[in-house]
């Protein structure tokens, strides 16, 4: 007698289940229920659908209604929903056009996929804020882009989903932002990894904020969006892209059990706590192929497999699934970001060790043209060297590499397994030693001991007077851009001048990407030198530490350049320059080197192909008085227009383009009082909302308020405690310059703020941080009055002098208080 199975769902898992049964059973009787009105459709593709690369609607159907049930013989009912499971009885309860029937199985397999969430936020009912999961809601957002025309669109949440909707909202027109409520888009990635990703996102256009969330949305003819920070922005249309919910109600209600994290729990048949019952999918927990815990890890691939090893076991073919390991991939803009295994963050977390490297390797042979750098993540076991996960942002041939290091993450390779590697090599396509070879020769080297590294996160917390912080590029990528305290000797000129490196500190050196900081290192521990080289050096360094500024005047600047009249382009002469396949320091030498033979005005018309150069030249144009005009992309390479010199006459250069001036404000606070430190954060605040760039130096008195309330345990001499227990600890214990009253004048202030809904000192402090007001703390002071670092709140630098200059010069306003 022929099996009769009932499969809930008709997308990914549920499809592929089906598919597979019938090629191994003609007999069994196949009912597919789909709660929409379409079955097999690329939900993957929604989003390309919305933004136009996806020009027809029609081939997001992968598959139709009619054309499965003829090839497969499948009895398909769409815009059916079962409702219920008698597990006992082994039936379903079906509704369908308003009316409720029932259904046997002698198998039942649950493909019931993952929900948006949509969180209690007030007003987000609202027509203009919408989800995307399936065809009804793709077919939603295009008929309201479609009808109302909006000029703006915000999207709440930075998933896969949610950044790749901001793509294709911008690439409709629309004036993007993008609103995450952590503290990078893309938690799937680490931060440093993130943090390559968000700079592209703001460059390209979108105005993006983390670490606020959505309070509330308001407005009668726009969506008013209220920010926790107090924040508000305005809008046509928003997209809810907060993450998924696995789909466990008909599961709940059968009795079935789910696991902790409230996916369906199945055994690695697929079979759920009811041996007749299957379950596959986004609704199901799996277990984390590398950790070995149970997990949600929604993903097509991962579905469409489930199914088939449901079909398989239901068929008699003993088949089992050994879990998920996360590999995905991304397409954002003209980058690559993809990953596969654990993360950092899920390792350190559940205190499994791991060591880590970086390498940055070109897609393919430097010298055929259109090579791209890609920027790989390695974390490896420090035991035996398995390969425990990888990272990869890039242009080009990303999609190659991270698919090479999921079969590594798979079959528990090693890293000498990657050194051993043989991969196939032509100039167009890769190099003799592929970046998969390099992150391998890396990561063995580190293993080994023949490289002591330090990462980027280690740097912050070095203790100065121990460590000598070696810069070894050369000069002209020096000035543009360094680690604070770096001496810069370059390495062609380090054995010349090793003496000039102190002998009674450790040396930390680094290069641009790592190469030349290797052979630095190399030369110095042969000479008796303590070394650690800065892995993935100056490029993963300042991608994690630097700032996104998300003004879109800088997005016009880099990706918009107004075209030159002919007036122009007769006035001024333009040298072109091919720098492509040169990696660092080629691209920058080469400006440096060209403009030197050019006259002032004239134009340098370079193409490269190092897409780190886009930052390195607008520092080295800042820093050595000429003018960046623009920055083109293409799919080939980028081009950079450089003027000798700056633009002149008045702020207005020819053509009556006006030059930009600093904007920015740069705040001394050496005050300590209360009243006075509510108007500093009340400034800098009014000045990042207008969306310029704030500087806060506190020095003296004014350190006191970015004190920690509670004192953590520091090793202090007699003074500097003495010091310590005379001063006010904390923003909190801050007298009034006025009226104090023995302390109850700052109370009453306090209450009256309170009462006028005015935030509170401690709650600007917080709103400054969250604008992305720099607090820096006098180094100086600090030292004078006793304050070591670990003393003062979250998110404050240690800067001297010269940094606060630095900020000074580009603010046109600076003030004392």
């Amino acid at each position: 007698m022929s099996k009769k199975v009932i499969i809930v769902g008709g997308v990914a898992g549920g499809a592929s289940a089906a598919a597979r049964l019938r090629r191994l059973d003609e007999t069994a009787q196949i009912l597919m229920i789909e709660r929409g009105g379409y079955i097999s459709f690329a939900n993957c593709g929604l989003p390309y659908y919305i933004g136009g690369t996806i020009k027809e609607r029609d081939k997001l159907l992968v598959q139709t209604e009619e054309g499965m049930e003829k090839r497969f013989n499948i009895d398909i009912r769409v815009n059916s929903e079962v409702t219920k499971i008698d597990k006992n009885k082994k039936e379903v309860e079906i509704v369908s056009g308003g009316k409720t029937y029932k259904e046997s199985y002698d198998f039942l397999i649950l493909s019931p996929g993952a929900n948006p969430v949509v969180p209690p936020i007030p007003g987000i009912e609202r027509e203009e804020i919408m989800t995307l999961r399936n065809m009804e809601d793709v077919d939603k957002i295009k008929g309201y882009i479609q009808k109302n025309r909006p000029k703006s669109a915000a999207v709440i949440g930075s998933g896969y989903v949610g950044v790749e909707m901001a793509e294709n909202l911008k690439e409709l027109g629309m004036d993007v932002l993008l609103i995450e409520a952590t503290e990078q888009i893309l938690g799937v990635f680490d931060v440093e990894m993130a943090r390559m990703l968000e700079k592209h996102v703001v460059d390209n256009g979108i105005k993006l904020i983390t670490k606020d969330a959505v309070e509330r949305f308001e407005g009668k003819n726009k969506v008013e969006i209220v920010l926790k920070s107090g924040r508000k922005f305005s809008t046509d249309m928003v997209v809810l892209s907060v993450g998924v919910r696995p789909e466990n109600k008909l599961a709940k209600d059968a009795g079935l059990e789910l696991g902790e994290r409230g996916g369906i729990k199945v055994d690695e048949h697929m079979r759920t706590s009811d041996p007749y019952i299957y379950a596959v999918g986004d609704a199901i927990e799996v277990k984390d192929f590398v950790t070995g815990v149970n997990t949600l890890i929604p993903l097509a691939g991962p579905a469409n497999k489930q199914g088939r090893i449901a079909a398989d076991n239901i068929c008699g073919k003993e088949s089992i699934y050994k879990g998920t390991q996360g590999t995905a991939i991304l397409k954002v803009f003209d980058l690559t970001a993809a990953s596969t295994g654990s993360n950092e963050k899920t390792l350190k977390r559940m205190g499994i060790p791991y060591l880590k490297s970086y390498t940055i390797s070109g897609s393919h042979a430097g010298y055929y043209p259109g090579a791209f750098t890609m920027q790989i993540k390695l974390l490896f076991s420090p035991e035996d060297g398995r390969v425990l996960g990888a990272q990869i942002v890039g242009r080009d041939g990303v999609d190659k590499r991270i698919d090479v290091l999921a079969e590594a993450v798979r079959h528990n390779f090693t890293v000498y397994d990657l050194e051993e590697l043989e991969l196939a090599y032509a100039p167009p396509y890769s190099s003799a030693k592929d970046p998969v070879n390099m992150a391998g020769f890396v990561a063995a080297n580190i293993l080994k001991g023949d490289m002591k590294v330090i990462h980027w996160d280690e740097i912050e917390n070095i203790n100065k007077d121990e460590y000598f912080i070696l810069d070894v590029r050369t000069p002209v990528e020096y000035q543009g851009g360094h680690i604070e305290g770096a001496v810069n000797i370059p390495v062609d000129d380090l054995r010349q001048r090793l003496n000039e490196i102190p002998r009674n500190k450790k040396i930390i050196e680094y290069c641009k990407v790592g190469l030349r900081g290797y052979l630095a290192y190399r030369i110095l521990i042969q000479n008796g030198y303590e070394v650690y080289n800065l892995s993935g050096g100056y490029d993963i360094y300042s991608a994690a530490t630097s700032k996104i500024n998300s003004k879109i005047e800088l997005n016009d600047e880099m990706t918009h350049i107004e075209k030159k009249t002919e007036e122009t382009k007769s006035e001024k002469k333009t040298i072109k320059i091919d720098a492509c396949g040169l990696q660092c320091p080629g691209p920058i030498m080469r400006v440096s080197k060209e403009i030197e033979n050019i006259q002032k005005g004239d134009v340098l018309e370079v193409h490269v192909t190092d897409a780190g150069f886009t930052s390195d030249i607008k520092s080295w144009c800042e820093r050595t008085g000429n003018t960046l005009i623009g920055v083109e992309k293409s799919c080939c390479d980028y081009t950079a227009y450089i003027m000798k010199g700056k633009e002149n006459s008045n702020n207005t250069g020819e053509n009556n383009k006006v030059i930009e001036m600093p904007e920015g404000k740069t705040i001394v606070v050496f005050s300590g009082d209360l009243d006075k430190a509510i108007a500093s954060f009340i400034i800098a605040n009014g000045a990042a909302a207008m969306g310029r760039p704030v500087t806060m130096f506190f020095t003296f008195w004014g350190l006191n308020m970015l004190r920690k309330d509670v004192a953590p345990r520091v090793n202090k001499n007699f003074i500097e405690k003495m010091f310590g227990a005379m001063m006010p600890r904390g923003s909190r214990r801050l007298k009034l310059s006025n009226m104090n009253m023995a302390g109850i004048g700052p109370k009453m202030i306090r209450g009256i703020m309170k009462k006028k809904n005015i935030l509170s000192l401690e709650e600007l402090i917080e709103q400054a941080k969250s604008n992305g007001v720099k607090l820096i703390a006098c180094s100086m002071s600090m030292d004078v009055m006793g304050i070591k670092k670990e003393e003062l709140i979250d998110g404050v630098e240690i800067g001297g002098v010269a940094t606060f200059l630095g900020e000074a010069e580009k603010s046109n306003m600076n003030l004392f208080i």
